[in-house]
């Protein structure tokens, strides 16, 4: 399965944010989306999420027997930096409710403490209301609702950022252990973040997408590529 963007174009009154993107995406690799703050990851993601109209371009799948067809929301799990969960509910009530609405929906359904065991959440921290989880626990809330849903592609938009080392490395290998199934995209504007985790990295710079050679990603000359490209960006700003 190939993510394709066609051309893609987003302007914000007379700030062109992306400016004619052609870019593939396939399955069963983390992509870092790597560029500096304001460089407009937040907006492409928000765009593919059906969130903001395109100006112009096209979003389309083609799948594994090379069929072509327009990308549907459902095709698309979107986790967004700054968690957002029912705190009134436990984090075991959140997921049950979460279970029995989409039960039609799921796939090989598991029990609710699998799920919790998968995600690395302590047994005594599930009937715990999620107002008292830690932003690292509620992030992983989030993620784990979005991975029960089996979406084609996962949009991460800085996941990791504000995490302790331990969760952060607990997320980084479940990710790692999901990938083959998925077209996973990483928002991220630290490079050694997207290094440790990514098997390319693209970077976002002046509105277009560029891909950086994947057998290269720890080599001084990329990161010193990747680097320029961002402070060239933070220039002409």
């Amino acid at each position: 399965m190939k993510l394709v963007i066609e051309n893609v174009e987003k302007k914000f009154g007379e700030k062109q944010v992306l400016k004619g993107i052609n870019f593939t995406f396939e399955k069963g690799k983390i992509y870092g989306l790597l560029g500096r703050n304001g460089a407009g990851k937040t907006t492409l993601f928000n765009c593919l999420n059906n969130d903001i109209d395109i100006d112009n371009g096209k979003f389309y799948i083609i799948s594994d027997d090379s069929k072509k067809r327009d990308l549907d929301i459902k095709d698309i799990g979107y986790v967004i930096s700054v968690p957002t969960v029912p705190e009134f509910l436990t984090g075991r009530e959140f997921l049950k409710f979460f279970l029995d609405i989409n039960k039609d929906k799921i796939e090989n359904i598991k029990t609710i403490d699998e799920y919790f065991d998968f995600m690395k959440i302590e047994k005594q921290d599930r009937d715990k209301l999620l107002k008292d989880y830690s932003h690292g626990m509620k992030n992983k809330m989030q993620m784990l609702i979005n991975i029960i849903s089996n979406p084609n592609i996962l949009l991460l938009d800085e996941p990791l950022t504000s995490l302790d080392v331990v969760v952060a490395e607990e997320m980084k290998e479940m990710l790692k252990g999901i990938k083959e199934n998925h077209i996973i995209i990483f928002s991220t504007h630290i490079m050694d973040l997207a290094v440790s985790l990514c098997d390319d990295i693209v970077i976002l710079s002046h509105g277009i997408l560029e891909r950086v050679d994947k057998n290269n990603l720890n080599s001084e000359e990329v990161k010193k590529k990747i680097i320029e490209a961002l402070k060239e960006e933070e220039y002409h700003d």
